[in-house]
């Protein structure tokens, strides 16, 4: 082999040519590649496989597991605990540093180990799909060649391969010979129909790379046919690499720009909250330096630690039960939240709403009428060709033909001989003996309706009469088949000429059985749906007729309307538009990035490479098993199958797990901006700290521990109706009301810690206790008044209802125990809790009418804003 062969050229399959530019001849593609028609050596095979590498596309390799780990770390709230844990160690205050750390180190564990999980489950999925390939090698240089299977990772540039229907191309490839040819490319164009491929067909200028004759790409399938091609590109040289490379980096998520909006807030308090304590302090009270670790300590006691933890267990929560009960694998944890916020949702029509095979619709005489006969003929023409032609299995299109007819079409006739379907000539004749018509053969001829036509004697009134009845079933979005016969001779060599036109059988596409039910339930849940596909219009509205997706006539655009609008019109026509037809990946991204322009959360399902840049401008990119390798390797989240109720159940997944996350952030924030606001007023009233910082690190500890129930909490059905996004704005709103409430509370609290505690003793180790039992039973009581959960509605008690529980007696019994004298606290005078209680009844008073008031004004209560 020469020492000059190098990495293959992907313009030997063309991907990176002009439309005009003639495919490269044989005799240059076997001399640039060092092969030939009797393919490859084994021993050349393998030193191309060491040298080459595998024939996998880059990205189908998962990332290992210190990558999600680190990865991990990037996450702003990740970000904002290490600022605080390493502030914390900078004024050496160790125990909280240690604790901030150890949260951070437990938040990566488990969202890598999510991850990694989903990346597992995903590569199980791949090894269900995984296949063979035919392919021609010698033992030694003189030797003829030999087939056999192997698996496709291990093909190499130069290899010949055999191709048969039902077979998926297992790498770019050059026709060497073909017969019959047609392929399933819709993965890479997006076209539902198979596209006819020939050796001997020169068309070439114009007709663009994925539509030249002579040349099949991988990620495509042979629907019928044969073929054998020399292979010009593997794995990273391929096409379908060359489409992935070229779409960058996915811009920020919904959950990724609330999670850095929430997190913005978190750091502006945090960096804020240490210079007024220390500043205040000094001036009232002259102290310096050391309020530093308790200013510290209240800057932490603002930030929920917790919430890495949190936000990873709700969601690696979900996306386990949904891997284990729908078969559905989130393989980006973030994204099962996005999921929660989708309120639209863009799908290619092809494999998704339909199942890939057509069915028969009607079958039709001359005059439209109704006719069994004709889909009797046809039926029998597609069962003698399988049969005397010695197919290995029908083409779709017989298939449906032979699904639809009875028994007795099959039986009636008896075959004498085939001319099996010609992408060239678009027709398949059968010569049949008729019982009862001795000497006399009857051929069949079906095709094309121009093909049948022009074979067919007719007057022009009538020939121009059926060509509009087809024209109009193809504007339906049908497909069309023409039937002819003509009687014969037995004996004769009848060519396919002077015709007797008998009708048309018209076929649409199976829908999905569970397609109509599952958009049914989305449009219920409040997730709009819409088509992109590069289909026909007509065949595109037929689908979403049938399905209850039924647009207006304004509601349906072809793409080339699309390059004539500015950014500003895109975004109104795809607001108010349900199906995009001829849409090619570039009029998809448009349409996903103007949908997200227009303040929608979006998610995409697709399954080809020509779905790829918009999959990856969704805010989640959803894939089914079967999707193209490298798209199914970029999709947020795999399906089992092409099942629509299963994103029904990941939808449900996600507001749940995005209602628990919302519900604790509101909780949190706004009790801890309650206890910040009310300790920085005592610090400035007492003459001493109100609060050490040990004690307020237990105190968040305790905290901290007990909110983990949110991860879960049975969130309340109305959570689950309609899309939900975490807004920061409104957040704030939320934070800045019951956070000062919470502040009165604790202010009130003061005054009955002042009356309670006049009698003799340590008056500052009384006062730390007093606010140390009020604080933890402030924060239980929130829990529970402002869950949306069981617990918050009168339902059973759930997770959250025993966790305040447990911080209520933590709150009364830790005074009084050696723990919390080794913390500085102790007992309490009984006055203290008469009083106490009196509070607590008043805060619960407060809190339930402003929660009323705030769910009347429009609020979401304490999951999050309703997105508009």
């Amino acid at each position: 082999m020469p020492a000059t062969l190098s990495a293959p050229d992907p313009s030997a399959s063309a991907p990176n040519r002009s439309a005009g530019t003639p495919t490269p001849t044989l005799l240059e593609v076997f001399r640039r590649l060092d092969s030939g028609p009797r393919g490859l050596t084994e021993a050349q095979a393998e030193e191309r496989l060491e040298r080459f590498g595998e024939n996998v596309v880059p990205d189908d390799r998962d990332p290992s597991w210190p990558r999600l780990f680190a990865r991990s770390l990037r996450d702003p709230f990740t970000a904002v605990l290490l600022c605080l844990g390493l502030v914390s160690a900078a004024v050496l205050a160790w125990g909280t540093a240690s604790v901030i750390l150890l949260l951070v180190v437990v938040s990566c564990l488990l969202r890598a180990s999510g991850e990694h999980r989903a990346d597992r489950s995903t590569a199980g999925l791949r090894r269900l799909v995984a296949t063979t390939v035919t392919v021609q090698r010698r033992t030694h240089e003189d030797e003829a060649p030999a087939t056999r299977e192997i698996p496709v990772e291990e093909l190499v540039p130069g290899d010949v391969v055999r191709l048969g229907p039902g077979d998926l191309v297992p790498a770019d490839v050059r026709l060497l010979r073909s017969t019959g040819l047609t392929v399933h490319q819709g993965a890479l164009t997006g076209e539902s129909a198979p596209v006819e491929k020939s050796v001997s067909d020169d068309r070439d200028a114009g007709t663009g790379v994925l539509q030249n004759p002579r040349l099949c790409f991988l990620g495509s399938s042979v629907a019928s046919g044969s073929a054998t091609a020399v292979v010009t590109g593997t794995g990273g040289h391929t096409r379908v690499a060359a489409a992935h490379r070229r779409t960058g980096k996915p811009p920020a998520t919904t959950f990724e720009r609330s999670v850095q909006g929430v997190s913005w807030i978190l750091i502006r308090f945090a960096l804020l909250t240490p210079p007024l304590v220390l500043m205040a302090n000094a001036a009232l009270r002259g102290r310096g330096l050391e309020t530093l670790p308790f200013a510290v300590a209240v800057a932490v006691g603002l930030t929920p630690e917790m919430l890495p933890v949190l936000v990873t267990a709700c969601l690696a929560r979900g996306a386990a039960l949904l891997a284990r009960t729908h078969g559905v694998i989130v393989r980006r944890l973030p994204a099962l939240h996005d999921l929660g916020a989708m309120d639209v949702l863009c799908v290619d029509k092809t494999g998704t709403l339909t199942q890939d095979r057509p069915v028969v619709h009607r079958a039709l005489d001359a005059e439209g009428h109704d006719d069994p006969e004709v889909l009797r003929l046809a039926a029998a023409a597609a069962w003698w060709s399988l049969q005397l032609a010695e197919l290995p299995a029908p083409d779709a299109l017989d298939e449906a033909l032979l699904a639809a007819a009875d028994e007795d079409a099959l039986t009636s006739y008896d075959g004498i001989t085939a001319l099996p379907f010609d992408p060239a000539r678009r027709l398949a004749t059968v010569a049949v003996r008729t019982p009862g018509r001795l000497g006399t053969h009857t051929l069949i001829t079906k095709g094309a309706v121009d093909a049948v036509l022009r074979r067919c004697v007719l007057p022009d009134d009538e020939r121009s009469r059926v060509r509009d009845l087809a024209d109009a079933q193809a504007a339906d979005g049908l497909r069309v088949l023409a039937l002819a016969t003509a009687e014969r001779p037995a004996g004769s060599r009848g060519a396919e000429r002077d015709l007797r036109f008998r009708g048309l059988v018209t076929l649409r596409d199976d829908l999905a059985p569970t397609a109509a039910d599952a958009l049914a339930a989305l449009a219920a849940g409040g997730v709009t749906v819409k088509v992109l596909t590069g289909d026909h219009p007509g065949t595109a509205v037929r689908a979403c007729r049938e399905l209850g997706l039924v647009p207006e006539p304004a509601g349906v655009v072809t793409a080339d309307r699309l390059d004539t609008l500015t950014g500003p019109e895109l975004t109104e026509l795809a607001r108010r538009t349900t199906v995009f037809a001829h849409c090619t990946p570039e009029h998809k991204t448009r349409i996903t990035r103007a949908l997200q322009t227009g303040g929608h959360t979006v998610g995409f399902l697709g399954d080809g490479v020509n779905d790829l840049p918009a999959l990856r401008t969704a805010d989640v990119g959803i894939a089914p098993r079967d999707a193209a390798g490298v798209t199914r390797a970029n999709a947020d989240v795999v399906l089992a199958g092409k099942d629509l109720t299963a994103i029904g159940h990941a939808v449900a997944a996600g507001r749940h797990a995005g209602g628990n996350i919302a519900t604790y952030l509101r909780i949190t924030l706004s009790s801890n901006l309650g206890n910040v606001i009310a300790m920085l007023s005592a610090g400035l009233l007492l003459p001493f700290l109100p609060m050490l910082p040990a004690q307020v690190l237990v105190q968040n500890l305790c905290f901290d521990a007990a909110q983990l129930a949110f991860a879960y909490d049975r969130p309340h059905p109305s959570a689950l109706r309609r899309p939900r996004v975490l807004d920061p704005r409104e957040l704030l709103r939320f934070l800045v009301g019951f956070g000062a409430l919470n502040a009165v509370a604790d202010l009130a609290t003061f005054g009955v810690l002042a009356f309670a505690l006049r009698g003799p003793g340590d008056d500052e180790a009384l006062f730390h206790s007093g606010w140390f039992t009020e604080n933890l039973l402030t924060q239980a009581l929130v829990m529970i008044l402002l869950s949306v959960g069981p617990a918050g509605r009168g339902g059973r008690p759930g997770p959250v209802t025993w966790s305040a529980a447990g911080l209520t007696a933590t709150a009364l019994l830790l005074p009084a125990t050696p723990p919390g004298a080794a913390l500085g606290l102790t007992a309490l005078p009984a006055v203290y809790y008469a009083l106490l209680a009196a509070v607590l009844a008043l805060y619960a008073v407060a809190l339930t009418a402003a929660r009323k008031r705030y769910e009347r004004r429009g609020g979401a209560g304490t999951v999050a804003q309703p997105e508009n």
